[in-house]
């Protein structure tokens, strides 16, 4: 019993770090709900999914997403699907407050965008 009870507190020791260093990173914001993502070998378009960004809104939306998200921040994907080679996900920050954590309801608290119905 102490046995297993040893093994899984090094596996989770061991695995759990490797997890967080594997996390995406922000490499550019695109525009106003559009960014460039990567994971050490890979690279990902990533439209941000379930906002919509009003006429005009796109450059106000694309600063905010650039304070919000400076490069190298670390992000977590939930794709909901694609569209053209773009991966659309719901991205959500990593270590910063759970409660604002997420990028398309950021926008859409701070008056730049809308929540797309159904989502």
């Amino acid at each position: 019993m102490l046995s297993r009870l040893l093994a899984l507190l090094i596996a989770a020791l061991v695995l759990l770090p490797a997890q967080a260093a594997r996390a995406a990173e922000v490499l550019q914001v695109r525009s106003g709900n559009l960014l460039q993502v990567g994971d050490h070998n890979r690279t990902y378009t990533v439209e941000l999914a379930c906002v919509a960004l009003p006429a005009g809104g796109d450059q106000a939306a694309a600063d905010w997403l650039r304070t919000a998200l400076p490069r190298r921040t670390k992000v977590n994907l939930r794709p909901v699907g694609n569209s053209q080679g773009v991966l659309l996900a719901r991205v959500q920050r990593l270590g910063g407050d759970p409660a604002t954590a997420d990028l398309g309801q950021g926008l859409v608290a701070a008056g730049l965008a809308t929540a797309e119905p159904g989502c």
